[in-house]
Formats: C-alpha cells, structure tokens, sequence
C-alpha cells in the first residue's frame, strides 16, 4: 500500500491560514496543464506530512472559474498525495444549517460551465460519481466533527455554480426547491478530477451567509452585511482549520478501508488500450500508468 499523504486544499480564508502557518518547503509542480494555483507546500500537520494548496492563488487572485482545477489535482496526484481535505466558503440553502456552521458535503448538483472537467480528452474514461466524496474520509471528519465545539453537520449537497457572480434570488430559490443545502463555485469540477485521480476526496463546506433567499435584518447597511460575512469567514475558517487538522492525525482510519477511490480507473478506461498513443500515456502516466502497460 502507498505512504498515505494528505492534500489540504484551502479555500476563501483557509488557503491563506493554512499557507502563513505552514512554515514549509515551498515545492514547484509542472503538470501537463500548467501550473497549480500556488506553489505546493509540504509541511508537518499533528506529526504528519502534508502538502498545502491554496485554491484562489495566494493573494486570492484567482476567481472560481479560473482556478486550474486540473493543474492543482495533477500536482497533488504527482506528489504522492493519496487523500484530499478541501474546504469552500458557500452560502447555506438551509434554516438548519447557520453561518458558522460546517458541513461535511456528501453529494453535489454541477451547475458550472467551464472547461477543463476531465484529464480524458483524448481516451474515454468513465469513471463512477454516484457518491462524490470519498465515504471514508467523510467517516473520519464527521468523527472529528462530534469532538468540536462547533456544530458540524454530517451531510449535505452542495449546489456548484459557475459564478463569479452570486445567485438571483429566483436561482437561490429553485436550489432549495431541489433539495440542496449549500450553494458554491468551487467544488466541481475539484470533486470529478480528483476522483479520476483516485484520491480520497472530501469537502468540508463553511457557509457564511444565507445566500439571498433569506432576507437580511431589518435596518442593516451594505457594509454591516459584508462585516457579518467576513467575520463569518473568519470564524468558519478557524473551525475547519482545527477539522482539517484533526483529521490529518487520524488519517491512517479512513486508509485502507476498501472505499474504492484508489481503484476507480480500473473499469472506466474504455478506450482500447493498445490504441492509447506513447504521447497519450506519458503525459497522463501518473494517472493511468498502473493500467497501460
């Protein structure tokens, strides 16, 4: 079995936290979609090693639908990463579910348009996303999860829409009326690449506002509204710190549990394998290299 590995990728707020506490060796990744994000950070975490990626760039200078999702997935992938923590502020579509708050997601609606969902444009790969989030890993946050002070909800979908603008109120709407519970612009296509990839994935939600379907209270001013907000990104961002963190100490039990993400290429290539070019396999060899031979 591989050394376990664990990737963080940070979202709004986190990805900045986790970057200026890491300390680490900054580590430059070339994939053969560009560069990530950021420079990959490999760090220790509660005695582990862990590698750093902040999803927007540091600086936060990548909006959601800019963000090299494939390049970021593939860095991890060539590193050794073998599970995937990743975190995303988002609005709550729910009245149980309150600012402050975290959510350990468990299926998610793509609304996204953006290019660059598969590593497979040039084979057919098909690869099972009946459950998005790895079961076991989302096992371990939840368990984590009952251990904090903070109100941590063990399931939820999570709406994921193009952006960067936010919701009409009438689309903020129709996703309650589907059932969802959070709505944000970042976890697809995260979620589908890292599962090609055969990572361990799991989204840790944080949601700092209800979107626009709730009403604000009374007498509020644009500048208390987006005060709350960041205040809310803020406190959210410390909790899923300490989530993430805890996780990273007890990775070794959502290891080996037979969930099926380290395998998940192995009934998706449906391309005839010998007629997969030398070209084709070098570039994607760390993906489907233990496959084609």
């Amino acid at each position: 079995m591989a050394e376990t590995l664990v990737g963080l990728i940070g979202g709004t707020g986190l990805g900045d936290a986790l970057a200026e506490e890491a300390g680490a060796e900054t580590v430059e990744v070339e994939t053969p979609f560009g560069p990530p994000s950021a420079p990959v950070r490999m760090t220790e975490i509660e005695g582990r090693r862990v590698a750093v990626l902040a999803r927007h760039g540091e600086g936060h200078r990548l909006n959601p639908s800019r963000v090299p999702y494939r390049a970021n997935v593939f860095a991890l992938k060539r590193l050794g990463v073998t599970h995937v923590v990743a975190s995303t502020a988002c609005g709550s579509l729910s009245e149980t579910i309150a600012p402050r708050d975290l959510v350990v997601c468990d299926q998610v609606i793509d609304r996204t348009l953006r290019p660059g969902k598969t590593f497979f444009e040039a084979l057919a790969v098909h690869v099972p996303l009946a459950d998005p989030f790895c079961p076991a890993l989302r096992g371990l946050l939840v368990q984590c999860g009952m251990e904090m002070d903070t109100i941590v909800h063990p399931g939820g979908t999570y709406v994921c829409m193009e952006g960067p603008q936010f919701s009409t109120r009438a689309e903020s709407h129709l996703h309650r009326q589907w059932g969802a519970d959070l709505v944000g612009m970042t976890a697809m296509p995260e979620a589908k690449l890292a599962r090609e990839a055969e990572l361990c994935y799991a989204l840790v939600g944080i949601p700092t506002d209800y979107d626009c379907w709730k009403p604000h209270e009374p007498g509020d001013n644009p500048d208390q509204i987006l005060e709350s907000i960041l205040a809310n990104v803020q406190a959210g961002t410390d909790a899923a710190n300490r989530l993430m963190k805890a996780a990273v100490a007890r990775i070794e039990e959502a290891a080996g549990t037979g969930c099926g993400c380290g395998s998940a290429l192995a009934r998706a290539i449906w391309t005839d394998k010998a007629a997969i070019d030398a070209e084709t396999l070098q570039r994607l060899k760390p993906l489907i290299g233990k496959y084609v031979t």
